[in-house]
């Protein structure tokens, strides 16, 4: 039986991801917006608290299981900041962070540009689940001196991937889903499900 799951995030290069990578699973993944489920403040001050908060509130209201992801970029030379200030760094969207990134660091040498990007997916079955699933992953790179790519969102065109040689908004959708921060913490989370219902 295919599992309903809201998906508690309004942001849509997240959802789009989501919905790819769990098109094969059985869950049918509803945007929180189809039960207009407002974004709820996060006031956790890492990664987890913020996902469990996020994932709470749609469980909440929707009396729905449901999934959320806090994810963002930690960069070692500002002491992982923007970290889970990643969306709202600069105030202004994606754009004006990217900009506001390269200023921070235009000083900081290429040895010294090492970042990653962190995924924290939470699961919850109801708002009052004492056991949420939690998976955790981090996907390693650097910053880059300048915008490249069209693909991807966030800060994806600064993310150099040192894999593949070239800025997480060059590389193809599906091969990022493979590698990425949220690919991994999603199949985590999978996996984790998966015992859970053996």
């Amino acid at each position: 039986m295919t599992q309903k799951v809201v998906l508690a995030s309004g942001n849509q290069g997240k959802l789009r991801e989501f919905i790819r990578m769990l098109s094969s699973q059985d869950m049918e993944i509803i945007k929180q917006s189809e039960f207009n489920v407002p974004d709820v403040e996060e006031t956790g001050l890492t990664f987890v608290e913020n996902a469990i908060i996020k994932a709470r509130h749609a469980a909440k209201i929707t009396g729905l299981p449901a999934l959320a992801d806090d994810s963002g970029i930690e960069v070692d030379a500002l002491n992982g900041l923007p970290g889970i200030y990643s969306a709202r760094y600069s105030g202004e969207g994606d754009d004006a962070n990217n900009i506001k990134l390269l200023e921070t660091m235009k000083d900081v040498p290429d040895d010294k540009r090492t970042a990653r990007f962190r995924c924290c997916i939470v699961y919850m079955r109801h708002a009052e689940d004492p056991s949420p699933i939690i998976a955790d992953a981090a996907w390693e790179g650097s910053i880059l001196h300048e915008l490249k790519g069209e693909n991807g969102f966030g800060y994806d065109p600064l993310f150099y991937v040192p894999t593949h040689g070239c800025s997480s908004a060059e590389i193809d959708p599906d091969e990022k889903n493979r590698i990425s921060h949220r690919g991994q913490a999603l199949r985590l989370l999978l996996a984790a499900l998966k015992k859970r219902h053996a």
